[in-house]
C-alpha cells in the first residue's frame, strides 16, 4: 500500500497540482498587495480621496468606552474590503487569461490525435455504408 501511495504522489500530475497551488498562494499575495497598495490609493484619489478599504455602512456605532460595562463595539458591513476583493479577483482573471493566451500562442495548436481501432473500424464501416 505505501508503494502504491509513493507511486500517486510521484506522478507528475499530483507535483504539478502541487506546485499550481503553492504559485497560486504567491500570486494571490501579489495581486492582492498590488490592489491593495497601487490601484486603490489611485482610484480613491481620482474619486475624491475616498479610502476604499476603510469603506463601511455603520449598522451599530460604538458605544462606550473599550474595557469598561456596557461597551458594545462597532457592527458595520464593511463593503471596501469586499470592493478590494472584487478587484483582486478581476486582476488575477486578467493575469490568468493573458497567461493561458500566451500558452496557446507559444504552444502552437495541437495536431489532432491518431483515431483509435474503434474509430478506424467505424469510420470504415460507415463509409461501405455511404457506398
Amino acid at each position: 500500500m505505501w508503494k502504491e501511495f509513493k507511486d500517486f504522489i510521484m506522478t507528475g500530475n499530483v507535483i504539478d497540482f502541487a506546485i499550481a497551488v503553492i504559485l497560486a498562494g504567491a500570486v494571490g499575495l501579489v495581486v492582492n498587495g498590488f490592489v491593495q497598495d497601487i490601484i486603490m490609493p489611485v482610484v480613491g484619489h481620482f474619486s475624491g480621496g475616498v479610502d476604499f478599504s476603510e469603506l463601511k455602512y455603520v449598522l451599530t456605532p460604538t458605544q462606550g468606552v473599550e474595557g469598561t460595562a456596557g461597551y458594545v463595539p462597532e457592527n458595520a458591513i464593511r463593503c471596501g474590503k469586499w470592493l478590494n476583493t472584487i478587484f483582486s479577483l478581476l486582476i488575477v482573471g486578467w493575469v490568468l487569461f493573458i497567461m493561458g493566451k500566451a500558452k496557446v500562442r507559444a504552444m502552437g495548436a495541437a495536431p489532432a490525435p491518431d483515431p483509435t481501432a474503434d474509430q478506424t473500424l467505424l469510420t470504415e464501416i460507415r463509409d461501405l455504408l455511404k457506398k
